[in-house]
């Protein structure tokens, strides 16, 4: 980690080192992942706001591997769940087992209990099974038998989708999706980066050996703190606030939308714009963060109707348009 300096915002100690010890993650993993710093920005976006992701993308494009590499470099604890149709609430969430030498149950914590939790295809399994996680993301506990227990801190659900178009896929219900922070999609990459990809394998690259990669922790649960600690310092002025209420406004007045932007997405929205202005080295937001963070935060929150759908709009859109007509504040 590099030494306490003076950052752009005129902080000092621990928040300007964790700052560059988060930017030095971009490179990091680089090493494993190729081509995807957008993604790398909005996993630790999320993380600053305590908030989770979902991450879509056609299978192949290393939506895996990157949570494994930003946990790597983040030296957090993960477990990895492959969702599947025949998974059930208790293989996330843990249950009671009996213990026949005591005559008791005791509790079995199950892979929720940790700091970065991969859940992988969740739409690959019934929604039963998806909102198993509704406690643990909104709450940070997981509730057994009328007992609330705790999750470690820090803790982030990434999860992974195909996109719903493909077979054996369950879209997630509306509540779900908006208990997610960000929305991130995982583009196939350009034809040079998928060259990289090829030569790096060529030369020996294992996706399963991250160490033999070279990937090292570069940051920690403290950065994160210090980090989370100076966002929430980060100034925000009423007419950024107004912004940000006219933007989701507007979605639920679209024509092309039969659901717009909750309250809930608003806080969500003022919050990654205020983590991105503080990482880009400034302590007050401009309309520029709102409008680099909108796409992420607003895309899952809203939903088309049908015959915008057959016409070709998509939520990106609808979205763009929007910040294309809202008066930006001066």
């Amino acid at each position: 980690m590099m030494a306490p300096t003076t950052d752009n915002a005129g902080n000092t100690g621990d928040a300007g080192a964790a700052r560059a010890s988060l930017e030095t993650l971009r490179a990091e993993i680089a090493k494993a992942v190729v081509g995807q710093d957008p993604a790398v920005t909005g996993l630790v976006v999320a993380l600053l706001c305590r908030g989770h992701v979902l991450l879509e993308g056609v299978p192949g494009v290393a939506k895996t591997l990157l949570v494994r590499a930003l946990a790597s470099a983040l030296e957090l604890d993960t477990k990895r769940v492959q969702f599947t149709p025949d998974l059930m609430p208790s293989d996330i969430t843990g249950s009671l087992v009996y213990d026949a030498r005591t005559a008791e149950f005791s509790f079995q914590p199950g892979p929720v209990f940790t700091n970065l939790l991969l859940a992988d295809e969740i739409n690959r399994t019934p929604p039963k099974t998806q909102s198993s996680l509704l406690e643990a993301m909104e709450e940070r506990q997981v509730t057994v038998d009328g007992t609330p227990r705790p999750l470690p801190e820090p803790f982030l659900v990434a999860a992974t989708q195909n996109p719903v178009e493909y077979e054996g896929t369950y879209p997630l219900p509306e509540a779900q999706l908006d208990r997610f922070l960000l929305k991130l999609t995982i583009p196939l990459p350009s034809r040079q980066d998928e060259i990289n990809v090829l030569t790096r394998h060529a030369e020996g690259f294992n996706p399963r050996d991250l160490r033999a990669a070279g990937i090292r922790p570069v940051a920690g649960p403290a950065d994160l703190e210090a980090a989370r600690a100076a966002v929430a310092k980060t100034a925000v002025s009423p007419e950024i606030t107004g912004y940000v209420v006219d933007i989701c406004r507007a979605t639920r007045e679209s024509p092309s939308l039969t659901l717009g932007v909750s309250p809930r997405g608003a806080t969500a929205l003022l919050a990654t714009a205020r983590a991105w202005a503080w990482l880009t080295g400034r302590d007050y937001v401009i309309p520029d963060d709102v409008k680099a963070l909108a796409l992420p935060t607003l895309r899952h929150r809203v939903q088309l109707r049908p015959e915008a759908e057959m016409e070709g709009v998509t939520a990106d859109s609808v979205i763009n348009a929007i910040l294309s007509h809202v008066p930006v504040p001066r």
